[in-house]
């Protein structure tokens, strides 16, 4: 060490300037006064949640999100192994399949061209209904006759053009259930006016009828007997009845949860589904509008629906699977998510685990108008030839 760098500065304080005065210390900015007392604040949340009186409800906290999330997580992985596996050879199409058309069909809107374009498309495919909208009702179960003009000169014309595909009405109306408006099922002169819209519709020249009664509340007994006097009607005639159905239960009683919370019951109890199927010739799944944000959750989902509706279903119903042929999207249904691709992978699925030998089977596409080639290209190669 330098001896005479050492003894320069022996006493600092003796040479070194007085600054406190001539650069005194700058007043905190506005920004700083407010980040000093976010800081506070911070410390002193800090020290209150570390207290030991909050040692249970700090417990209690975390219980609870765990009690909401675990379950969402554990439903959101077995959708997922749902989805997992490979569909077992045979399980397509058994030329039972469906097609929802719109209103233009019989009101005069469509052209006979627009008929053999139709032809055409049913010819390459599994199609044997199509489920022509002809209504709806009115509130107290009446049917227009105007609302149909164009009714024969379909039917006929898909006669002529394709063998073995038969024309149903589909009439339909928003019932009373969750509102004051709609179709009253309680009254009785009410289903016996539907009783009479549907032997109207079949006098004009429909194969058969498709009813689709929307929001149904599971265990609905007015329904019940509704569909008791449709099929009394339409075993007379010799024509199918069919209906729409709403999902079932993906867990026990989670329709009466669900009623309980928000006053619509989004799906059926399995038993209310066995209940109507027994009562029909056909039962078309409405699988979709589910909500689910990943194509691999809405397989899943659709593999599970296509297992609960098979248990219950007797074998001398048709067990139709919904197809999305639409593309909305909103809360209920992402586009990207509920394809058709996914819902013909998840049918299979659970047709392989549950009845893989079931001959009244198929799958219902909804809806022509909102359909897309590559909807069309996906139904055609994953369930009419088989992937």
């Amino acid at each position: 060490m330098d001896a005479g760098r050492q003894d320069e500065s022996t006493n600092p304080a003796e040479e070194a300037p007085d600054t406190r005065h001539t650069n005194p210390v700058p007043e905190p900015t506005a920004d700083e006064v407010k980040l000093v007392a976010a800081d506070d604040e911070s410390r002193r949340v800090s020290q209150v949640w570390r207290h030991p009186r909050l040692r249970l409800p700090k417990r209690v906290a975390v219980g609870l999100v765990l009690v909401l999330l675990l379950p969402t997580l554990a439903a959101g992985i077995a959708l997922r192994v749902n989805y997992a596996g490979d569909p077992a050879p045979g399980t397509q199409t058994r030329n039972r399949d469906a097609l929802w058309l719109g209103h233009a069909w019989v009101d005069g809107r469509k052209s006979e061209a627009d008929v053999e374009a139709l032809a055409a498309r049913l010819r390459d495919s599994g199609i044997r209904d199509l489920y022509v909208h002809a209504g709806p009702l009115e509130h107290d179960g009446s049917l227009p006759a105007t609302a149909y003009p164009s009714a024969g000169r379909l039917i006929a014309a898909v006669h002529r053009r394709v063998d073995g595909v038969r024309v149903q009405a589909w009439l339909g109306d928003k019932l009373a259930s969750e509102g004051p408006d709609g179709l009253r099922l309680e009254r009785a002169g009410t289903r016996d006016a539907v009783v009479r819209s549907a032997g109207q519709v079949l006098d004009a020249g429909f194969d058969g009828v498709h009813f689709d009664l929307e929001p149904l509340h599971s265990g609905d007994t007015h329904y019940l007997s509704l569909l008791d006097d449709l099929h009394a009607l339409t075993r007379a005639r010799h024509v199918p009845l069919s209906v729409a159905s709403h999902q079932i239960d993906p867990l026990p009683a989670l329709h009466s949860v669900a009623g309980t919370l928000t006053g619509h019951p989004k799906w059926w109890s399995q038993a209310f589904f066995g209940q109507v199927a027994r009562r029909v010739d056909q039962i078309a799944v409405m699988s979709y509008d589910t909500g689910m944000p990943l194509q691999s959750l809405y397989g899943g989902y659709v593999a599970q629906q296509t297992s609960l509706a098979l248990e219950v279903t007797p074998e001398s119903t048709d067990l139709l699977m919904g197809l999305p042929f639409f593309h909305d999207d909103g809360i209920g249904h992402h586009a990207y998510a509920e394809t058709v691709e996914a819902a013909v992978r998840g049918t299979r699925l659970g047709l392989t685990r549950t009845d893989r030998t079931r001959e009244r089977f198929g799958v219902a596409l909804y809806v022509d108008f909102a359909a897309t080639e590559t909807d069309w290209t996906a139904y055609r190669e994953g369930w009419v030839r088989e992937g």
